[in-house]
């Protein structure tokens, strides 16, 4: 249903070490840059996620609101934490099984640097 989605941040230059690692554990890479903004999607493809320069403050969607990426394996899940923390992402909860989401939901969650809710999620098809 969507084609793309883009994000406010106070930082480009924060923000994107952040996208580069955390979403490189995904399997997902920068597909283009300039001064303000920078596009994330799958190698040779198109942004699905890009992050734009909007100056002094952003204003991020309160509780309800969250990005889900989609990971290929349980261990791509704990690099992309891992990752996210490493580069100013804040716990938000551990890699593990999510039982009240799926039997098989495997996902972590943290908070990045201008404060948007994230998620990488394993859900194999049972």
């Amino acid at each position: 249903m969507l084609h793309h989605l883009s994000l406010g941040v106070v930082d480009l230059q924060r923000s994107a070490a952040f996208y580069d690692a955390s979403l490189d554990a995904l399997g997902y890479v920068r597909v283009w840059a300039d001064d303000t903004a920078v596009g994330y999607g799958v190698p040779g493809g198109g942004d699905k996620l890009a992050i734009k320069l909007r100056g002094d403050s952003v204003v991020v969607p309160g509780p309800g609101f969250h990005l889900a990426f989609a990971a290929q394996d349980r261990e791509s899940v704990v690099r992309f934490y891992e990752a996210a923390l490493r580069h100013g992402g804040q716990d938000n909860g551990a890699p593990g099984l999510r039982p009240n989401y799926g039997p098989h939901y495997f996902a972590a969650f943290v908070i990045d640097p201008d404060g948007y809710r994230i998620e990488a999620v394993f859900n194999p098809p049972v």
